[in-house]
């Protein structure tokens, strides 16, 4: 039966600190695995110490907890960024329902040759699904949305733009922030804020199409 593989890896792990980042890391996936408990087939799980698997219900699902890791990446302040693959395949073997362990299928095995290859190529997400429109748009909105958030400075930006995803408003942000108005209304033209929320929703919108 064909499912939705997550998995990502952490990237240039080893140019880290190690134990600082592995703590980040296992609270960030446990964090995201008990909001996503009940959309989640078998549990992201830390594989290699820098990398994670699971098993999503839906695209929908799958998608949004990218989307989450993300933006809980920016709200943390964490030092990494992380490279996915969403694979739609076959897991020939019952699905473990309390840890990513102890299952097989080509669904499986293409999702782990897909992530070792990424880490020769430019971008961050790789979305490999049945429905070829959707892979497209996907990939292409996530090209877009990398570009966007790459650029962004853990020490300048993160801040600012965590509370623009929260919040949107620049008036309310300013507010948050105690800052101008005039200061917040052009970091967020800077930061690319407005490209930044037609993204995520084109992102959001392709996957609630069956």
């Amino acid at each position: 039966m064909k499912h939705y593989i997550l998995m990502a890896d952490i990237i240039n792990s080893g140019k880290k600190e190690q134990k600082p980042l592995m703590e980040d890391f296992k609270n960030l996936i446990e964090e995201v695995n008990e909001i996503y408990k009940a959309d989640i087939l078998s549990p992201l799980t830390i594989t290699l110490g820098d990398e994670f698997q699971g098993v999503i219900k839906n695209l929908a699902a799958s998608i949004q907890i990218i989307l989450t890791l993300e933006e809980y990446s920016i709200h943390k302040k964490l030092n990494f960024k992380l490279r996915y693959v969403l694979n739609q395949g076959e897991i020939e073997t019952p699905v473990n329902k309390k840890i990513a362990y102890e299952m097989l299928g080509s669904g499986l095995t293409e999702a782990r040759l897909k992530l070792n290859d990424s880490k020769y190529k430019k971008f961050r997400f790789n979305i490999a699904i049945d429905n070829l429109l959707q892979q497209s748009i996907l990939n292409d909105s996530f090209i877009i949305f990398e570009n966007i958030t790459d650029k962004w400075s853990l020490k300048n930006d993160y801040e600012l733009a965590s509370n623009f995803i929260q919040f949107k408003d620049y008036k309310i942000v300013s507010e948050k922030m105690n800052k101008t108005r005039s200061l917040i209304w052009k970091r967020e033209k800077t930061l690319h804020m407005e490209s930044y929320y037609a993204t995520k929703n084109i992102i959001q919108t392709i996957t609630s199409i069956k």
